[in-house]
């Protein structure tokens, strides 16, 4: 585990990145891994001198299983809040599968599991919402229709990238990984959009984080992508709305309060 910034620790479990941040209301945790890893985050929550009933809220990016793989058992045990957005919210609860992996993807499912379906507490249906004070959560759909990337008040900006984009072996910002992505072109105009706001820091759900000006990598990006230039994006399109989970129905999702 390392500290990005202050009060910002990356934990990686395998190939995939969990954040936990600590706030004056407790930590909040983004994303939680694959599955059958929850000892790593207790651990880890102990090098930072907390525990698991210090969590207060899980903010997941998206549906696949490297990133919701625990979020069952760290909301049973710390009673964290678990928010999500609405379009992903249907695969997290259980209410219908997902995509079946395909290639390698199906082969590594069986020796990972899958994750144990939960009810989720908050639904973000709107964009530029803040779900969390302090955090800003931005729908960037194409990896999954309810990709959301977080951006948070803090050293000039750190943004939670999810599977939006990665870093390349170049090191610059590339499309996250699109072998399992529902809408790659789709992906990397929301990398475009992120390229519309300012932060200095960027973690990313597989990969090193960027520090220092990270924005300047995104905004590249989309200047070189096909008909892409950044600074004539429009970042304030969305409403602010979100949802309160006990108002779903299963079509959106089992989003009923803890039980």
């Amino acid at each position: 585990m390392r500290e990005v910034v202050d009060g910002v620790f990356e934990l990686s479990l395998g190939f995939v990145n969990v954040h936990l941040v600590v706030t004056d209301d407790g930590v909040v945790l983004v994303d939680t891994g694959l599955p059958r890893n929850a000892k790593r985050i207790d651990r880890a929550l102990r090098e930072m001198k907390k525990t698991i009933g210090d969590v207060r809220v899980v903010l997941l990016t998206h549906h696949h299983l490297d990133h919701v793989g625990n979020v069952a058992d760290i909301r049973r045990r710390s009673g964290a809040r678990v928010i999500a957005h609405a379009a992903d919210a249907p695969v997290i609860t259980g209410a219908i599968t997902g995509e079946p992996p395909k290639g390698l993807a199906k082969f590594a499912v069986r020796l990972i599991g899958t994750p144990e379906p939960t009810k989720l507490d908050q639904l973000i249906t709107g964009d530029e919402s803040s779900p969390v004070p302090g955090f800003t959560a931005l729908h960037t759909p194409g990896h999954t229709r309810g990709h959301v990337s977080y951006l948070l008040e803090r050293d000039g900006g750190i943004l939670f990238v999810g599977d939006t984009a990665g870093r390349g072996r170049d090191g610059k910002v590339t499309l996250g990984p699109t072998q399992v992505s529902a809408d790659p072109a789709e992906q990397a105009r929301s990398i475009a959009k992120l390229a519309t706001f300012d932060f200095e820091h960027a973690v990313f759900g597989h990969g090193k984080a960027v520090t220092g000006r990270a924005v300047d990598s995104f905004r590249e990006y989309a200047g070189n992508a096909p008909g892409g230039d950044a600074s004539d994006g429009d970042a304030s399109d969305g409403d602010a709305s979100d949802g309160d989970a006990s108002d779903g129905d299963a079509s959106d999702g089992d989003a009923e309060g803890r039980s």
